[in-house]
């Protein structure tokens, strides 16, 4: 029996200390009728027991962590006024520990949150990265999607972000109900023309327990149809690259080499920690989720319980099947010398993956592999099926 046959794959991975950190924020001034994610709207009175409760589980982590990456998200990290903003950040920054000037500290917000006291705020305590959740700049379409801002609100507030923090970047959907092609490209020519340096750009999905999806079961609601999502996305691509924006992973485009450090640690698969309600950690080849709830966060740190819902020892095979299929999220690909030892990743997915080769899925220059055109345009698909041996594209 040679070394490749005797690799244990269910044994528990290991990985090195995390370098980045997230930490959720769950208020809103409202929930869209699209958000899925852990929010409490309408509780402002939770605000200084959240703080609480957040210091609790970060005191868990005993010592002040290390991190090159720092991402503040929700939620809207911003919705308070600016001495909680003071409180929230210092908390923070006392557990995880950004030296370097290379250090990237992010914080999400949204348009009509921002105000120049709240970014000077930001600025104090190092934030060189503000996240914007803009959606659209079409009236309408922001009515269908229930955000609370206007499209001269979205632009204020990018301008606002350019000149204070510097680095801005901005989150676009499309694919919404009564969306056509040409009004989506209207609003990729509009963002394109802001002092941006990153753009995400994301398909409106349903998803169950929203009032979108509600509305979607009574038939109050419709998909765009799938050859118009389709020419939406490539649009994005084709207008973006041509704008200078440089297309580095299925949904994210950067100028001037700014990409996410953050989200290239999720990419890449290395670890990250993470606090907050809903929020996963990636700690030591241990994934571990908070309780979603808001509320039920609070009341177990706060009655000394652990707020944590879900925990999973990844073996070797489950570790190596995710780096590689996030990892072809990237349009660089991946190195599958960065993932483990070659011969041995053949030995569990070369047939998998000599077949998605086959179909023009994926290309392999040596040790590396990345998407084709066509890959792309179905890469949930193709991520699946290397994620789960069952699952097999037809």
């Amino acid at each position: 029996m040679n070394d490749i046959d005797a690799f244990d794959w269910s044994a528990p991975a290991t990985l090195a200390p995390p370098r980045a950190a997230y930490v959720h924020v769950p208020f809103c001034r409202h929930r869209c009728g699209y958000c899925n994610f852990s929010v409490v709207a309408g509780r402002d009175d939770l605000a200084d027991r959240f703080l609480d409760a957040l210091e609790i589980e970060l005191a868990s982590m005993e010592q002040p962590k290390p991190v090159d990456t720092l991402f503040i998200g929700g939620g809207t990290p911003t919705h308070f006024d600016a001495p909680w903003l003071h409180g929230f950040l210092s908390l923070v920054c006392r557990w995880f520990d950004l030296k370097s000037e290379a250090c990237e500290f992010t914080v999400e917000a949204n348009p009509n949150d921002i105000t120049l006291e709240k970014l000077d705020v930001l600025g104090s305590y190092g934030v060189n990265r503000i996240s914007l959740g803009v959606q659209s700049f079409n009236e309408s379409k922001l009515a269908n999607l229930e955000r609370s801002h206007s499209p001269k609100e979205a632009m204020l507030a990018i301008e606002r972000g350019a000149n204070v923090i510097g680095n801005v970047s901005i989150d676009l959907i499309f694919a919404v109900p009564d969306e056509t092609p040409t009004s989506w490209l209207a609003d990729l020519q509009t963002a394109v023309r802001q002092p941006i340096d990153h753009l995400s750009t994301y398909g409106l999905t349903i998803e169950k327990g929203t009032s979108f999806w509600n509305r979607k079961q009574r038939g109050l609601m419709s998909d765009v149809v799938e050859e118009d999502e389709l020419r939406m996305y490539v649009d994005a691509i084709e207008h973006l690259t041509h704008a200078d924006f440089t297309h580095y992973e299925v949904s994210n485009f950067a100028r001037g080499g700014r990409q996410c450090q953050h989200n290239l640690a999720y990419w890449k698969g290395v670890g990250w920690y993470a606090a907050g309600p809903g929020a996963a950690s990636f700690v030591d080849g241990k994934r571990q989720v908070n309780h979603r709830s808001p509320t039920t966060y609070m009341r177990r740190l706060l009655s000394g319980q652990s707020p944590i819902a879900e925990s999973e020892q990844l073996s070797i095979e489950q570790l190596i099947r995710e780096r590689i299929a996030f990892g072809l999220r990237m349009m660089a690909g991946i190195d599958l010398r960065d993932v483990g030892p070659v011969q041995a990743i053949e030995s569990l997915l070369g047939t998998t993956l000599n077949r998605l080769q086959e179909l023009g899925l994926l290309e392999r220059c040596r040790s590396r592999l990345s998407l084709t055109r066509r890959g792309l345009l179905i890469s949930d698909s193709v991520l699946t099926e290397i994620l789960s041996p069952d699952v097999v594209i037809q």
